[in-house]
């Protein structure tokens, strides 16, 4: 076992003084960003067709989730401040590169997973407007390539958080689905801990906000961004901003699509985007709900498109041992440029090559959900022994997080079984 020097990234010298506040808004991006793009196409269908299915009853979990995605996240950064260094550079400098090597294939089944359900959202959009899927892959793999080519990684993050704001309309599509509060609330306090296909569907909702390549990402991203330690309190706003905000955006689907289902009296497996767009609709009614809609899928696709991309590619040149920093000029940039080309091409051709690959999607969230128990005792153990005593966690706040994790792990890996005992 290796020893880890802590360090500190070094702060770029800035040019004008500027308020408080606007330092303070400086420091946010990495966890807002990582949050919006958790709310992922994988995301939505699988929220929608717990409404379509179940109602209101997994409204709780969604939001019971805020606290623990939080803690999580939290925990990226403080090692990406404290020691400077991305998840896959820091255990391979910790365990060596076989471990390293083992957390980046981790990463990447997540993140091709990831890439190409959100190319599958982008291509069912598309198809709501007659365009190909030819052609709306290609503009979308354009896009990503321009968004990552032509900037540095502070434009990367103001454009892919442009991208997933847009997923704000879920809540106009959720007040427009006109939900009905006392159906929600006797509905919401009926969780069926017996049903089988239930608890699979909740575990798959787990897996949906719980992805690895979130915390590949924001790690590498508050080290690559320089925040200092002078910067921690706003960088735990910044996530503690998104991981509501995200959670939110689940609730909105899924009440959009169960108080649909509530309205027409029935239910229906949600299997892509095209039956969300079908069943909400009607409902919402002309040319401007598509609209509303669509807008949202796009952003959800392109912000977790660009996030998990990032991520792997981050990911493999750190198990590598190429400088990490996205604006490193050098000789090291070709190979995170290639790591990155072959995952939006890769992807995006698999995709326009099959006729469907979106009932692949809760399973891929169950997957996630068995992943999430390791990554956070990997992310415990670095934080406990990595870092200096002051920034270790101690007390009741070390409990909590241990506890909640342990039990979300086992109501996920309980529900990935269920339909198997």
């Amino acid at each position: 076992m290796k020893a880890v020097r802590v360090t500190n990234p070094p702060a770029p010298a800035p040019a004008v003084s500027r308020p408080a506040h606007w330092q303070f808004l400086m420091v946010w991006g990495p966890g807002l960003l990582v949050t919006l793009a958790d709310t992922d196409v994988g995301n939505i269908v699988t929220a929608a067709q717990g409404g379509a299915q179940w109602g209101y009853r997994l409204l709780v979990l969604v939001l019971a989730l805020i606290p623990l995605l939080y803690m999580v996240q939290e925990l990226t950064v403080r090692l990406g401040i404290f020691t400077g260094m991305g998840l896959a550079e820091l255990i391979l400098t910790r365990y060596g590169k076989w471990w390293s090597r083992l957390s980046v294939v981790v990463l990447a089944v997540a993140t091709i997973g990831s890439l190409i359900t959100e190319f599958t959202g982008v291509a069912a959009v598309g198809e709501i407007y007659g365009v190909s899927r030819t052609v709306s892959l290609s503009l979308a793999s354009t896009a990503l390539f321009s968004v990552v080519f032509l900037g540095s990684y502070r434009r990367i993050e103001k454009i892919a958080l442009v991208f997933g704001l847009f997923e704000l309309a879920f809540f106009a599509v959720a007040w427009m689905a006109h939900p009905d509060v006392s159906v929600m609330a006797r509905q919401s306090t009926d969780f069926l801990f017996g049903n089988h296909p239930f608890m699979f569907l909740a575990s798959a909702l787990i897996g949906s906000v719980f992805n690895p390549w979130m915390i590949f990402y924001q790690q590498s991203a508050v080290a690559d961004k320089g925040l200092t330690p002078a910067q921690y309190a706003s960088a735990r706003w910044d996530t503690a901003s998104g991981a509501v905000l995200t959670q939110c955006i689940t609730a909105a689907v899924m009440i959009a699509t169960a108080a649909t289902f509530d309205t027409q009296g029935s239910t229906r497996v949600i299997q892509s985007i095209g039956d969300v767009s079908d069943a909400l609709i009607p409902l919402l009614g002309g040319s401007g709900a598509h609209l509303v809609f669509s807008a949202g899928v796009l952003g959800a696709a392109m912000v977790a498109a660009i996030v998990s991309s990032l991520a792997l590619a981050w990911g493999i040149s750190e198990a590598a041992g190429y400088v990490r920093a996205k604006h490193s000029p050098g000789s090291e940039s070709p190979w995170f440029y290639a790591v990155y080309a072959l995952c939006i091409v890769g992807s995006a051709w698999l995709v326009g090559s099959q006729a469907n690959l979106i009932g692949l999607d809760v399973a891929t969230q169950v997957v996630n959900t068995c992943i999430f128990p390791v990554l956070v005792a990997v992310l415990l153990l670095l934080v406990q022994t990595v870092l200096p005593d002051r920034h270790r966690l101690r007390g009741w706040y070390l409990w909590v997080l241990v506890v909640l994790a342990a039990l979300v792990s086992v109501i996920g890996l309980w529900g990935g079984l269920a339909l198997f005992v």
